[in-house]
């Protein structure tokens, strides 16, 4: 059986698939602020730098003039906050009242880029790749653009991993976060290159200036970064106005806090509809809850903050059926009639139990010898009630052994220790994107800790375990009271 591999923690990816990390030129950027109120985590998520107050006072302007707000009823107005820009409430606002609705024709999305002059050469590309050329070439058009007053208040970069330059890249040195922050890197590369062949470069006519991979990948972050957990994939769009909502780890809900929904009871135009899932008094911010579901791995590289709680820390156990197998077949048809593959991914949760499909998909990987007796169609029906249960010792004793060894190797992979660490953190002060390496270096390694210790704990069991040839016997009527096995003598 071979060690299980440690990947990233799996999440609905917000642009597509992230694979195959190998190390690239990586910008530079600058730091930011995090502010912690209590339990209450607010971060800069924006950007490190806020816009000059005319572009956010144009912005403002353009949006009232087309349509989306009334300047003299504003519910909430865009407003310098510590995150850099946020939403502040112009008076007292009541829980779950509107306080920003968008029409789609403010949104920008596949739409937006179809009917636009470029729209004839993007129709095959994937939507985050056509929406980046769309922001990018608006982008440089500058004062010419349309929607230059939006773009205008966009950062030019964010806290996030894919903008760290290589010298802060070092302090997430074997973490998942790392490897993830590279596979998208080398994602964003691999589909700039073939874009830049196949639209930008044959076609220089329709765009101003040349775009270059950091362009390109400031255009990716940005849409990683603003874009609402419904608004991806497919359905990717970027919600002006909307989209300047920050988060706040004192929010507990996520979904009911916005809603798309038609405009009126005869209109066919969709509206973005955001609403406060907590009560205001004028001056303060509106703050809404990002990605529940989302682990500090995950919040670092889409928005560039980390948060506090430890059930945000996740960690990846990654098993697959070896095709060397010599009962490849047979275990990838019952891992497939259970609901797995080849290979599956587990999320360990920091002060969580094991998730409940881990153990027994273990068994199967490792399943071999005089237990290789499961793996024959006759037990097919019944093989993962079987594996739900400890098979044999030595089967029990080898998942023991490579999860131990596996993570003994992870832990060999890291710069400092969690004492070290834990000692950064006491002494405070560390800046912004240091201050997030030291928690996702912690959270990775306590995990990694408690994944051995679950596993320790399983082998000082292993005399006292049932195992499947016991069970058997029992059910047989063959075992006494005390454990011992009963024979029958012919007259």
């Amino acid at each position: 059986m071979a060690l299980p591999r440690f990947l990233p923690h799996s999440s609905s990816c917000l642009l597509s698939p992230l694979h195959n990390p190998w190390p690239l030129s990586l910008l530079n950027a600058a730091g930011g602020r995090r502010i912690v109120d209590g339990s209450a985590v607010r971060v800069r998520i924006r950007g490190s730098l806020a816009p000059p107050e005319s572009a956010v006072a144009d912005f403002w302007q353009w949006m009232s003039k087309k349509g989306a707000v009334s300047a003299s009823s504003a519910v909430v107005k865009p407003g310098f906050v510590p995150e850099g820009l946020g939403l502040v409430a112009q008076r007292d606002i009541p829980r779950n009242e509107v306080v920003v609705e968008i029409p789609k024709s403010l949104w920008i999305d596949a739409d937006t880029v179809a009917a636009s002059e470029i729209g004839r050469l993007c129709g095959g590309l994937r939507p985050w790749v056509a929406i980046a050329l769309f922001l990018l070439r608006e982008k440089a058009l500058g004062q010419a653009s349309p929607w230059h007053p939006y773009l205008n208040i966009l950062p030019t970069t964010t806290n996030s991993t894919l903008f760290w330059p290589e010298g802060e890249l070092s302090e997430i040195q074997g973490t998942q976060l790392l490897s993830t922050t590279i596979g998208a890197k080398d994602y964003v590369e691999s589909e700039f290159t073939k874009v830049e062949g196949e639209v930008i470069l044959p076609n220089k006519d329709l765009f101003p200036s040349a775009i270059t991979l950091p362009d390109f990948l400031w255009a990716f972050g940005m849409l990683r970064s603003r874009a609402f957990s419904r608004l991806r994939g497919e359905n990717l769009a970027l919600v002006p106005l909307a989209d300047l909502i920050n988060h706040s780890s004192n929010i507990t809900v996520e979904e009911s806090s916005w809603e798309i929904k038609g405009k009126g009871l005869f209109s066919r135009e969709l509206i973005f509809s955001l609403r406060t899932p907590a009560y205001l008094k004028s001056g303060e911010q509106v703050y809404i809850q990002f990605d529940m579901g989302k682990s500090n791995a995950d919040l670092a590289l889409d928005y560039g903050f980390v948060d506090p709680r430890p059930d945000r820390d996740a960690y990846t156990l990654t098993l697959e059926i070896s095709e060397s197998d010599p009962f490849y077949g047979d275990k990838l048809d019952i891992a497939e009639s259970n609901g797995l593959a080849e290979t599956a991914y587990f999320d360990v949760v920091q002060g969580h139990t094991l998730p409940p499909l881990m153990l027994p998909y273990l068994r199967l990987v490792a399943l071999g010898g005089t237990d290789a007796f499961l793996l024959e169609s006759i037990f097919r029906n019944s093989v993962w009630d079987h594996l739900e249960l400890p098979v044999s010792r030595a089967n029990e004793e080898t998942i023991c052994r490579v999860v131990r060894d596996a993570c003994k190797s992870a832990l060999s992979g890291y710069g400092t220790t969690i004492e070290e660490d834990e000692k950064l953190m006491e002494r405070g002060n560390l800046g912004e994107r240091l201050g997030i390496a030291v928690r996702i270096r912690v959270g990775e390694k306590k995990l990694l800790r408690q994944i051995d210790d679950a596993f320790r704990d399983r082998e000082s069991e292993l005399d006292g375990l049932e195992y499947y040839q016991e069970r058997r016997l029992k059910d047989l009527g063959l075992v006494g009271e005390q454990g011992e096995i009963i024979f029958w003598e012919t007259k």
